[in-house]
């Protein structure tokens, strides 16, 4: 089977090239199973219920959030509600909504998507690493095809990361820092792995931000309010071809669409 994971939507111009290509690029690529990373949907910061709807009616089947997942106050009564919005599985017990998402391909093929979020510079949450165990053990039988967006800012914890489920799970894929890296790679288990997968919005930008309010940061130090960037828009992906019979992935390449 082939899955398509979609970098981090960033505002209206991200998802407006997500609505107009990606139902070509799913037919074009022979998408069995589409994911993204949406935690900048809306203006930049969360996302709305409207927009994940939105999303979701386009041709994406599990939509994942990060530590923006919080900012809009309306999805913290939607979370619970929509099973393929993921908030991250390693929020304490008592947050809305889930990280682990079970499912099935149009063709019939099961499948497990885990949504978990870094610590090394990001806010303290519980453990990833032994979370992605527990939600691991808890699989359903016959579930072979696990898709992991592992959404953390540190490198080497995203390297851990994907060393610590080679073999177990058929991909890795970081999301969060929006500058795809060029390390794709199938590991000795099996498991497709990628350290960012890259971003889907205005990439004449700082990580998706317009760039001249991001300078007078650095330069000032003052606090400046940050508006999504509009130029040169680019949908930044990830194909993996797995064997659904073991879950192991034999194919990882990076896509990119220029609008």
């Amino acid at each position: 089977m082939r899955v398509l994971f979609i970098g981090d939507i960033v505002g209206s111009p991200g998802r407006q090239i997500v609505l107009e290509r990606l139902p070509d690029l799913l037919a074009a690529e022979q998408i069995d199973l589409a994911v993204a990373n949406c935690e900048n949907a809306a203006a930049g910061f969360g996302i709305t219920p409207r927009l994940a709807e939105q999303l979701l009616e386009c041709g994406i089947e599990v939509l994942c959030g990060g530590n923006h997942i919080w900012d809009r106050k309306e999805i913290l009564d939607y979370l619970p509600q929509q099973p393929r919005l993921l908030r991250p599985a390693n929020f304490p017990a008592g947050a809305p909504g889930q990280g682990l998402f079970v499912g099935q391909t149009r063709g019939g093929v099961p499948f497990a998507v885990l949504h978990l979020q870094g610590r090394t510079f990001l806010p303290p949450l519980d453990c990833p690493f032994r979370t992605a165990d527990q939600a691991l053990a808890g699989l359903p039988e016959g579930v072979r095809v696990v898709l992991v967006d592992f959404h953390a800012e540190a490198t080497s914890e995203k390297q851990a990361m994907g060393w610590y489920l080679d073999g177990r799970v058929s991909a890795v894929i970081g999301t969060h820092t929006h500058v795809a890296t060029a390390d794709e790679r199938i590991l000795p288990g099996g498991t497709a792995y990628i350290t960012d997968v890259g971003m889907t919005g205005p990439h004449d930008s700082v990580i998706g931000m317009d760039r001249e309010a991001v300078l007078r940061r650095f330069l000032t130090g003052l606090p400046t309010r940050f508006e999504v960037a509009a130029e040169n828009i680019q949908l930044n992906a990830v194909r993996i071809d797995v064997d659904p019979a073991t879950g192991r992935a034999h194919q990882i390449a990076r896509v990119r669409l220029i609008d």
